[in-house]
């Protein structure tokens, strides 16, 4: 219930992974590292995808706009956390946690979906590859990142406008590095019976429904892959979908370990250990997966080391 005479929040304080001085300075460069290595990975990604038209087809024009979301993702955190790291009052206004809050969920929502429409081009590429011309054309392809966008925004706006519906009257710290749902919940002075079910409905069944369309997509490609007699044409089909599971079950797996879970002190410990991985590690993982482990891509860096070298 809402406790009567009480004075709004007007600022939140983020507690952060730790409170041992000693480990500031070592977190803040540790983090400042993966997130240049993020900025710089992605942001070279989408330059290479734009720049090489060999890699103008579908699959490249949805992992242009995974690293986007992925940049996006990592920098709606990441600046926050580092000023933090190296200030005494490690304070949030509640305009900024919530505008934090809103596009953790909308970019999250849109990176499920977009994974997705991924699984589903990789369907069609390997399943109905007559079709694929037709299936995947340029104006299917913008339609489902379109949708992917705007329905990620969509539940974040949600989200937002029902936590900007709940009470907060102290404290106001939150225990997490970042506004996130379980650890505000904690803080609300009024009923959140509304807002924690529309969190799980909502983290559920997008997990759920999204995962669920990726795996149906892949047991026709693995179908379809066992019925190749050639193995060099089995490993070429499965080597263009490795990229995509590992990304998929990094992805995933730690964001069932986050959201599935009630609201607690304990569960939101365990939930910032957890948080490292899908928002940092994930973001920064994704271009080196999907370079390291795709020939298009390596093909297209060496051209343009190569133009450099020779350029000068």
């Amino acid at each position: 219930m809402l406790k009567k005479n009480y004075t709004a929040v007007t600022e939140f304080i983020l507690l952060g992974l730790t409170d041992r001085a000693e480990l500031q300075t070592v977190l803040f460069v540790v983090f400042l590292v993966i997130y240049l290595i993020t900025v710089m990975g992605n942001s070279g990604m989408i330059l290479l995808i734009r720049s090489d038209s060999r890699l103008h087809t579908p699959m490249y024009f949805f992992l242009s706009h995974l690293s986007f979301v992925d940049l996006c993702y990592a920098t709606n955190i990441t600046p926050q956390m580092l000023v933090n790291f190296l200030s005494k009052r490690k304070t949030i206004s509640v305009a900024g946690c919530f505008l934090q809050f809103h596009f953790f969920i909308a970019l999250a929502i849109t990176e499920y979906y977009l994974l997705t429409a991924m699984a589903f081009d990789r369907y069609m590429a390997i399943c109905k590859p007559l079709l694929y011309g037709i299936k995947m054309s340029r104006g299917v392809c913008i339609s489902l990142v379109a949708v992917s966008y705007t329905y990620g925004f969509a539940n974040g706006l949600a989200q937002t406008i029902l936590m900007l519906r709940l009470s907060f009257c102290g404290p106001n710290e939150i225990n997490h590095f970042y506004c996130a749902d379980p650890p505000l919940l904690v803080l609300a002075c009024s009923d959140t019976y509304v807002k924690e079910t529309a969190m799980f409905v909502v983290a559920g069944s997008n997990l759920t429904c999204s995962l669920t369309m990726i795996l149906i997509s892949y047991v026709f490609i693995f179908t379809a892959i066992l019925r190749i007699h050639s193995s060099d044409g089995r490993h070429k089909a499965f080597s263009t979908c490795g990229s995509h599971l590992t990304a998929v079950t990094i992805f995933y797996g730690t964001l069932f370990c986050m959201h599935l879970r009630p609201p607690s002190e304990e569960s939101v410990g365990q939930g910032k250990i957890i948080a490292v991985f899908y928002i940092f590690v994930s973001p920064m993982l994704n271009p080196l997966i999907y370079s390291l482990r795709n020939k298009d891509v390596k093909e297209a860096i060496r051209k343009v080391i190569y133009k450099k070298l020779f350029d000068k």
